[in-house]
């Protein structure tokens, strides 16, 4: 049996959802369509679909194999490819992953800038905040936020994701300026929780070089960026918020920073790939390109004060449940914008 082609056959009946389908895209006989998937199946002995009279169905076992297959198809294409069109960019299907308000607020806004340098990129953005398998989602590159832990990717350092404590003019009206981290106590804050965990993130502010965690008092509570933000500009509460994402709202007076003495300590960004693969070139244009954004973005020049140099360290889990402790367990931005 010639592998490959049972690949190819395998993913295409996937795409499909049908073997006839399939068998008409690839413009063979059902019937060898069939017999290369029952082929495969004896060989890896194990199921890859549960097939009836009217759908067919990823098993487990087949989902991970289509993930793979996906994979591998689109690195030998993507070689074959280079070598037939030597004096071409990078071109292909880029999948990447990003926190929700990192591709919002600085990687969409720039795209055309992408596209104009790199036309034969075919990218595939996801913007959900939730932990990634890049192995399993046939992901290429990620942004991730923290210290990281698998040392089986590679990171390089792009910027610095600070925080800073602020409120709305109308909430310091009501109930004064906190002058002390004691101060606080007497203040109410949006609470931010942990989509997977449920949990409230606490705050942390750095002192005499010791981070200090605050338990906030609050009566609402979200699990979104932006929900977030605009709980503070309504004068809800005290926001512990990424700085690129209320700069400008600093910056036209609708938001107040507060205890700017005292911030929390920062936090590498970095772009992420899985070690035991080649740099290929349309991964390597990506990572060349998103690193020159941050260090020339208006919006993240606010952040990136503090990068010493582009070194990732890996780090343990922790129990903690501030903002740092939370994305270095998960080691995305997943609870926090």
């Amino acid at each position: 049996m010639d592998r490959f082609q049972a690949m190819q056959v395998f993913t295409a009946v996937v795409d499909a959802n049908s073997f006839t389908r399939a068998a008409d895209n690839l413009n063979l006989p059902r019937t060898t369509v069939t017999t290369l998937i029952q082929g495969l199946e004896s060989m890896l002995q194990v199921r890859l679909l549960n097939r009836t009279t009217r759908r067919i169905s990823l098993t487990p076992d087949g989902a991970a194999y289509y993930e793979r297959c996906v994979r591998i198809l689109a690195d030998v294409d993507e070689t074959e490819q280079s070598f037939r069109n030597v004096t071409r960019g990078p071109q292909g299907r880029l999948r990447i992953d990003v926190p929700a308000s990192v591709g919002r607020l600085l990687l969409l806004p720039n795209l055309c800038d992408f596209y104009t340098k790199y036309p034969d990129i075919e990218l595939v953005m996801g913007m959900g905040d939730r932990p990634v398998d890049m192995v399993q989602e046939a992901v290429d590159c990620v942004i991730r936020i923290g210290e990281l832990q698998d040392s089986s990717m590679v990171a390089r350092r792009i910027g610095t994701f600070q925080t800073v404590t602020c409120a709305a003019p109308s909430y310091l009206e009501r109930h004064g300026v906190p002058h002390t981290i004691e101060d606080l106590q007497q203040h109410k804050s949006v609470h931010y929780f942990s989509s997977r965990t449920g949990r409230t993130i606490d705050w942390d502010f750095v002192v005499d070089g010791v981070t200090r965690e605050v338990k906030m008092d609050g009566k609402l509570s979200v699990n979104d960026g932006d929900a977030y933000v605009e709980c503070a500009l309504q004068g809800f509460g005290m926001v512990q918020a990424p700085l690129y994402m209320v700069t400008r709202h600093i910056e036209e007076g609708r938001l107040v920073e507060l205890l700017s003495q005292w911030k929390p300590a920062p936090l590498p960004i970095s772009v992420v790939y899985l070690h035991n693969r080649h740099l290929s070139p349309k991964v390597r244009a990506f990572v060349d390109w998103v690193a020159e954004l941050f260090s020339t973005c208006p919006l993240h020049k606010a952040c990136t004060m503090g990068m010493e140099d582009n070194e990732c360290r890996f780090v343990d889990k922790s129990e903690q449940t501030t903002v740092r402790t939370v994305v270095e367990q998960y080691n995305i931005a997943e609870s926090v914008f």
